[in-house]
């Protein structure tokens, strides 16, 4: 049975933990085992005392295994994370080359673009969360009218906007 290895020091390394939570938990088992009493390992993990007790009798009772997270529940996403790639990709080719005015992606047109591409209609907000996961951040378009005259807007700004400001 091969072992991971850390190669400076020839050592087994610890299995990479994808979630805080259960590094905490893990963490809190490691000091009770060092000697720690219950409320000190709740402050230095910045917990409740009422937290550390039942991970310590869980892990006491089922194992130390009985501390790893699981899965959170709720319904499954509709956009697989397989699905999250193809969606980089169909943004990156800009929003000109999916019949959208100006090169500006907003969550209302990826929404769009999620229903067109993938037939799944999501609200703005989940679309925000959508490209929050796959780092990717939407733009929010300048409003301003097509034709201005920067001058007068040069001029109310220097000088009609402090008087009103004044008050």
């Amino acid at each position: 049975m091969s072992k991971t290895r850390n190669k400076k020091r020839n050592r087994p390394t610890k299995p990479k933990i994808k979630d805080w939570r259960t590094e905490r938990r893990y963490r809190a088992w490691a000091l009770h085992k060092r000697g720690w009493k219950n409320i000190t390992i709740a402050r230095a993990l910045g917990v409740t005392k009422g937290a550390v007790s039942q991970w310590l009798s869980t892990a006491q009772q089922q194992g130390q295994a009985a501390l790893a997270g699981q899965p959170r529940p709720g319904r499954p996403a509709r956009l697989r994370h397989a699905q999250h790639p193809v969606l980089v990709a169909y943004l990156q080719q800009g929003p000109l080359a999916h019949s959208f005015r100006g090169e500006v992606w907003t969550c209302s047109r990826v929404k769009i673009l999620i229903h067109r591409y993938f037939n799944i209609d999501y609200s703005i907000s989940q679309v925000s969360r959508i490209l929050r996961q796959i780092d990717w951040t939407p733009q929010k378009p300048i409003r301003r009218q097509r034709v201005r005259d920067e001058a007068a807007i040069a001029h109310w700004r220097q000088y009609k906007w402090p008087s009103l400001k004044k008050g």
